[in-house]
């Protein structure tokens, strides 16, 4: 019987270069080996390769019957490299364009899932080119500080601010659009950091939830920013300490979150359990898979071997489940 050629894309145009060189390199160690695996690297300037030498992505059906995504941020997890693989039939991991496009944009996948009764900070958008000092001013009127400053469109924290009193609100969104053309300012919701994963016909459910992850920074870090997340000084604890109602929450939310977003096979949603409710942050078309990621974690704690996750993945996309 012939292996199935599985096509594992990483790298790519992104401020989340290193992390999915990281995700690809855990996929590439641990896809069972019954399929054929090839390393598909995307260059910093956006150049594909296979075998080491440059290729037309429009060329990879002549080589794998799959891709496996292990892009995050712009360009791979936008929806960009979903269109390519779309218009050539290719199948791949993950959500679709129209879907990864929504749910990298904190702003719109935000907007639309406040008409569905999720519970989210308050929120504004800021754009290059807009009076910052008036929008600041704008901003104090409708939330008090202090506030959290962080792209529309990236992923892993990159870009992430947390400003306590008005008079450092501008320089902050300032800094951030050095990073993002929009910006998200929205208000800080103190209380438990929470992620929760889900993946489809897992277990004999159409989505599957996993159990929540609670995230504690280390102690002088109020935030699960780019440093926290990828260099293992943030605990972790899967399952987390959440009552049985707050754990339920997250669950049901994450699911509905998936969705109502029209996600595909997998994905993961972030959260602040506050006393006054479960706070829907974002969420995260592409999780990462590194071995510091959150995601495996949920997987062990389900009892969920990662080759075997892996492999459901691969036939999500090529539609054996």
């Amino acid at each position: 019987m012939l292996q199935v050629r599985v096509g594992i894309i990483r790298g790519g145009p992104s401020s989340e270069y290193e992390v999915s060189l990281k995700t690809g390199g855990s996929v590439l160690e641990h896809l069972p080996a019954h399929y054929h695996k090839e390393d598909i690297l995307i260059t910093r300037d956006g150049v594909w390769h296979f075998q080491g030498e440059p290729i037309s992505p429009y060329n990879l059906p002549n080589y794998i019957d799959v891709a496996f995504l292990c892009l995050h941020g712009e360009y791979g997890e936008d929806g960009q490299v979903q269109k390519i693989l779309e218009s050539i039939g290719l199948p791949y991991t993950g959500s679709g364009s129209l879907a990864s496009a929504l749910g990298m944009s904190k702003l719109h996948s935000k907007n639309y899932l406040l008409s569905h009764g999720v519970k989210m900070p308050k929120h504004v958008n800021v754009l290059a080119g807009d009076d910052i000092l008036l929008r600041a001013r704008e901003i104090f009127l409708k939330f008090a500080p202090p506030y959290i400053i962080k792209p529309n469109d990236r992923g892993s924290s990159v870009g992430l601010f947390l400003v306590k009193n008005v008079h450092d609100l501008s320089e902050a969104i300032k800094s951030c659009l050095k990073v993002s053309d929009s910006v998200l300012v929205e208000e800080f919701v103190r209380g438990k950091e929470a992620t929760c994963g889900v993946v489809e016909k897992m277990r004999g459910q159409k989505i599957y939830p996993l159990m929540p992850v609670e995230i504690r920074p280390p102690k002088g870090k109020e935030l699960f920013d780019y440093e926290a997340k990828y260099t293992g000084i943030t605990e972790e604890i899967c399952p987390g300490n959440f009552t049985d109602t707050e754990k339920e929450e997250i669950m049901r939310l994450t699911t509905l979150i998936h969705q109502h977003l029209d996600l595909r096979h997998y994905s993961r949603s972030d959260f602040i359990i506050s006393p006054r409710g479960v706070y829907f942050l974002e969420t995260n078309t592409l999780p990462g898979l590194t071995s510091e990621s959150l995601l495996p974690k949920e997987l062990k704690s389900a009892g969920i071997a990662y080759p075997d996750f892996l492999e459901h993945l691969i036939n999500l996309a090529l539609k054996k489940l």
